[in-house]
């Protein structure tokens, strides 16, 4: 099983600090929120894993590299601590840039020389995981009971409305089809899309078949979505789905990743001390 990140979108909701710094590498307290992924990958088994980049995100090669003048600094002051902090990771890490931002869809198949016939996972580094089994660890356990591709859900979560919903078959698990933010009282479940899939290999042919129907479509300057090639393994009943355990955080726009920010570093009792005594000050 192979691990991968689509990380090369512009991060527009958080200019002008996503200028520069990749929205991927924005911090919750001290570590930067693609590191959690990384740690959820790790602990399912995950070792090899591709970040779909692009231009401007040069800083994500270097964060996953070697800091050979600060581990030199370090050394001679004997600062194991902080050696350790700055450690590599022990992942195989491999790095591929979306040349343009044509959507989801070409952004995965730059991930097939990488992926070849082995399944996969796809993180979105938006949403962030938190919970005794890793989310990555949850799907590979549906999929070696099913054999198929799985769509991991929240269950009737807040504002169903601005989710993909998904609709199911009569058995309860498997994904029929999926409908962009439906109309309240449209919804086909109560079973919301989330930013992490378990992905056959089967799925790039698809995606290379609705890329070829996109470029000679009405509008092949359009980006290009993974959904038209998740709708085809549904037709063929091989997608199911799965509600996550554990806590799902949101750091896609500014009001959720202050949330993220703030449930995380509730964690630590001086931080959460901390909060508590802001929170009084802005009463």
């Amino acid at each position: 099983m192979k691990g991968v990140i689509v990380a090369a979108g512009y991060g527009t909701r958080f200019l002008p600090v996503t200028k520069t710094i990749p929205k991927e590498m924005l911090p919750l307290i001290d570590r930067p929120a693609i590191d959690f992924i990384m740690d959820e990958f790790a602990a399912a088994g995950i070792h090899e894993v591709l970040i779909i980049s692009s231009r401007r995100k040069k800083s994500l090669e270097d964060y996953f590299d070697r800091e050979v003048e600060l581990e030199s600094v370090f050394k001679k002051e004997g600062a194991t601590d902080k050696l350790a902090r700055i450690e590599p990771s022990d992942m195989k890490v491999f790095f591929t840039r979306q040349k343009e931002m044509r959507g989801t869809g070409d952004a995965l198949l730059c991930a097939r020389p990488f992926c070849s016939d082995e399944p996969f996972i796809v993180a979105y580094p938006d949403d962030l995981h938190f919970g005794e089994v890793p989310l990555a660890r949850q799907l590979v356990s549906v999929y070696e009971k099913t054999g198929c591709s799985v769509m991991s859900t929240l269950h009737d979560p807040p504002n169903l409305e601005r989710y993909g919903v998904l609709a199911l078959a009569d058995d309860g698990l498997h994904v029929t089809d999926i409908v962009e933010k439906p109309a309240p009282g449209t919804e086909p479940s109560r079973e919301a899309s989330i930013g992490r899939f378990l992905l056959t290999p089967e799925i790039f042919e698809h995606l290379e078949d609705g890329w070829q129907k996109h470029l000679t479509g009405p509008k092949p300057e359009s980006e290009y979505f993974h959904v038209y090639a998740l709708k085809k393994l549904m037709d063929a009943g091989k997608v199911v789905y799965h509600p996550i355990e554990g806590e799902r955080l949101d750091t896609g726009a500014p009001a959720g990743y202050l949330r993220a920010l703030l449930r995380y570093a509730a964690r630590d009792p001086e931080l959460a001390a901390e909060i508590r005594s802001a929170a009084a000050e802005l009463e």
